[in-house]
This record gives structure tokens, C-alpha cells and sequence, in this order.
């Protein structure tokens, strides 16, 4: 592995023991993907998967503070994935015991970490740190040091910039280092599609359903999805945007997902067409009854399955200012037409701090409050990860969600009908 003057002077201990460990972990890192050389990290900003001050998580606060100490802090401001509580969120009180007792005792401190190695703003908590509110988004072509699979995967296909799926701890490395292996989706040959995904749905096709089925299909590949057109047209808007990062968040955790193209939308799908198609790609077709093979096929990891829902998420990943708005008109005109006035089953919408804030400021925010929505920054992966919390039936519109807890898998339209009309 290639490395430039000034690169194998930090790993031979030109800016201190700390960095020079740095540097070797980031070295040995790429030794392991068969990179030529370290890159530059060209973004603003970074983004942390870590944000959890998790009491089992010691050597990590060990090592934060190490990196502290030695004044090898992040050479970009960050944004770092969502905060685990929020007590405007359905608990009782033995889960909150457990929450802030035996779980996240240590937030209040690794938040203090997190704002000396170079957290960009004190509620900078989100998974979704590419919406604009939040203020770290990518440029097309920018060289990332991320983590968070749903944002790796985002600001690759639908930004363009270029990123690894690394691994916690990875990502401030990259960040403190200033540089990152070359490998992999850094990598023109890397981008390069090795499925084609033919979409021949009668109805546009749930975001999430989507995801996860080329997910589960192609898994670390990356896919060419054609078909989407007369449902997505050809432009970036914002319900486009909210789409594919739903999408992407299902592709990449059904799967491993890093990056996609979308045939006439996605940058790189646009400018090089089918020119991102590798030779000799595999052909995967998705209809409506193959959407209905892999939804059936989801394990209800409810203790009893025909139980009715005592807690419903929707977002995750977080929610956009679009999704937000459309949800609260849906909601309310669901609520109309069942003739109640308030959601019957617990429901909280989670979004970004930043997204929170500019929602608050709009007619938008008192309409939902009416209907009982709460709405929160929590990351209800985090929640559900409470031991009291998994003998719950949660119910999600999120594939990721369901995936990594025991929350039961439902379509937003499904979703809709349960906490407007009741039953189970």
C-alpha cells in the first residue's frame, strides 16, 4: 500500500504516538480490502454512528478519551447518529429504570466527549444528517469517512459523493487522520453495477418493501434499478429524496447495501446511463406478487402474534420535513374518515433535532400534536434494544426497524389504518 511522504511520516510517529496508531489502524484497515493508497477525506463535515453512551461500551469512551488527551481530535465538525431517550416517548417506569440506570447511564459524559472531539452542533443527533435542516450534506464527488449504513448509502447514490461501509469507530479515524483507504465504492470499478433489478409493479412499489427485497437479493452488490420512472419521474425533489432514503435505509440493512443507481434519476445514472453496468450482471425482476413473497416471508417475533399493537414508530431513518407534513395530512384525514379525533394506538414520528425545530415553526406541528402524535429525535432502534422493550408488540413502517428488533414490519398504509382505526 502507497504512502506518501507526509502519510508514512504520521505513522512513524511525526505528530505523536496517537496519531501514529491512527494512521495504522486506517493503514491496516485498508491492507485488509487490498487498497492502493490513502485518499483525502474532501467533506465538510463527518458523521458518527456512535451516539449512544451505552454502559457496556467502556473501551470505546476509554479510547475517545485517549484521542482527547492527545489532542488527535476530528479535523471536521460532525453530526453523529441519534440520541437513545427521550422521555416524551412511551415508557414505563421500569423501562426508564433500565434506560437511565443500566443502559445509557453514561450519555450525559460521552456527549461531553463527543463536543471535544469536534461535535458541529450540541443537538447534532441524527441519522439522517444529509437533510438540509441538519446542515451536513455532501457534495456530488466528495470523499467521506462514514458509518451510519443509511447515510453511507444515501449520500452515495443519490448525492454521488463516495464512501466505504466502515465500521464505528472507522469513521472518526478517517475523520481525525484526514484520510481514508481507497477501495471498494471509492473506486470507479468499485460503482459499477452487478445486478440489474427490472421493477414490473403495477402499483408504485413500497419504499421500504423495495429496499429490502433488492436487499436481501444482492446484498454487498451494487444494483441498476430500471422501472421507476412513471412513479418517480426523472428529478431529485423532495418526495424523491424521502423515497430513495427509505429505500436505501432497507437496501442496506436487509442487506449490505452501499450504494445504488437508479436508471434516469440517481447522479452517476443520469450522467454515465448504462455505462455504470458491469459486465456480465445479474438479472433480478420484482413484481407485485414477488413484493408479496418477501413481505410473507418476514418472522413475526412477537410473543403473540395476533396481539394488538401497543407502540408504533415511523421513521427510521429519520423523517424529512416532507415526510412529516404528507404524514400529517394523511393522519388527519385518516382520523376524519374513522370519525376519532386522536390516534388510537401510541405513535411517535422521529426526525432530526434540526428538521424538529423548523417542523415546530410551521401550521404543520399544532395539527399533529392534536392528533396525538408525538413526535421525538429518539432512535427507536435504541429503544426497542430496552429488554423490556422487545416483549412489547411495536409496530414500524421501517424495514430497518424490523430487521434489527423485534418491531413487526407493516406498509405505511397499513400502519395508517391501525392507529386511525383501531384493531389489530
Amino acid at each position: 500500500m502507497y504512502l506518501t511522504p507526509e502519510q508514512q511520516a504520521i505513522l512513524d510517529g511525526a505528530k505523536g504516538e496517537t496519531m501514529a496508531k491512527v494512521m495504522k489502524t486506517l493503514v491496516m484497515y485498508g491492507e485488509t480490502f487490498g487498497a492502493d493508497k490513502l485518499v483525502p477525506v474532501t467533506s465538510d463535515y463527518n458523521h458518527l454512528v456512535t451516539s449512544f453512551g451505552l454502559k457496556m461500551m467502556g473501551p470505546v469512551f476509554d479510547l475517545m478519551q485517549q484521542l482527547i488527551d492527545a489532542g488527535a481530535v476530528s479535523s471536521q465538525k460532525f453530526s453523529v447518529d441519534p440520541r437513545p431517550v427521550d422521555k416524551n416517548v412511551p415508557a414505563n417506569f421500569l423501562q426508564k429504570l433500565v434506560f437511565n440506570k443500566f443502559m445509557y447511564s453514561t450519555q450525559e459524559s460521552y456527549e461531553e466527549q463527543l463536543k471535544q472531539l469536534g461535535l458541529m452542533d450540541k443537538d447534532a443527533f441524527t441519522c439522517a444528517c444529509y437533510l438540509d435542516q441538519v446542515g451536513n450534506k455532501p457534495k456530488k464527488g466528495d470523499i467521506l469517512s462514514w458509518a451510519e449504513s443509511s447515510a453511507v448509502v444515501y449520500a452515495n447514490s443519490v448525492l454521488g459523493a463516495r464512501c466505504n461501509r466502515n465500521s464505528g469507530i472507522m469513521d472518526i479515524m478517517g475523520s481525525i487522520a484526514g484520510y481514508v483507504p481507497n477501495f471498494g465504492l471509492l473506486t470507479d470499478e468499485g460503482r459499477k453495477a452487478t445486478w440489474i433489478v427490472k421493477v414490473e409493479c403495477e402499483n408504485k412499489p413500497e419504499a421500504q418493501l423495495l429496499g429490502s427485497a433488492i436487499g436481501m437479493k444482492v446484498m454487498e452488490d451494487v444494483p441498476y434499478v430500471m422501472g421507476m420512472e412513471k412513479w418517480l419521474g426523472t428529478e431529485l425533489n423532495d418526495e424523491n429524496c424521502a423515497y430513495l432514503k427509505d429505500f436505501g435505509a432497507a437496501t442496506a440493512s436487509n442487506g449490505a447495501v452501499g450504494l445504488y443507481h437508479i436508471a434516469n434519476l440517481t447522479p452517476e445514472a443520469k450522467e454515465l446511463g448504462e455505462a455504470l453496468i458491469a459486465e456480465n450482471a445479474q438479472v433480478y425482476v420484482i413484481d407485485d406478487a414477488e413484493l408479496e413473497r418477501v413481505k410473507n416471508n418476514y418472522p413475526v417475533m412477537w410473543k403473540n402474534p395476533d396481539a394488538k399493537p401497543k407502540l408504533c414508530f415511523v421513521g427510521c431513518p429519520h423523517m424529512s420535513m416532507e415526510q412529516l407534513k404528507s404524514w400529517t395530512v394523511r393522519v388527519e384525514e385518516g382520523l376524519k374518515a374513522a370519525g376519532n379525533k386522536k390516534v388510537l394506538i401510541p405513535t411517535v414520528f422521529t426526525t432530526a433535532p434540526a428538521v424538529k425545530a423548523e417542523f415546530e415553526k410551521t401550521e404543520y406541528a399544532a395539527r399533529l400534536k392534536t392528533t396525538g402524535v408525538i413526535l421525538s429525535y429518539i432512535c427507536p432502534l435504541m429503544y426497542m434494544n430496552n429488554p423490556l422493550c422487545k416483549s412489547m408488540s411495536v409496530m414500524t413502517s421501517s424495514n430497518k426497524l424490523r430487521t434489527y428488533t423485534t418491531a413487526r414490519y407493516y406498509t405505511e398504509d397499513d400502519i395508517l389504518a391501525k392507529i386511525t382505526k383501531g384493531g389489530n
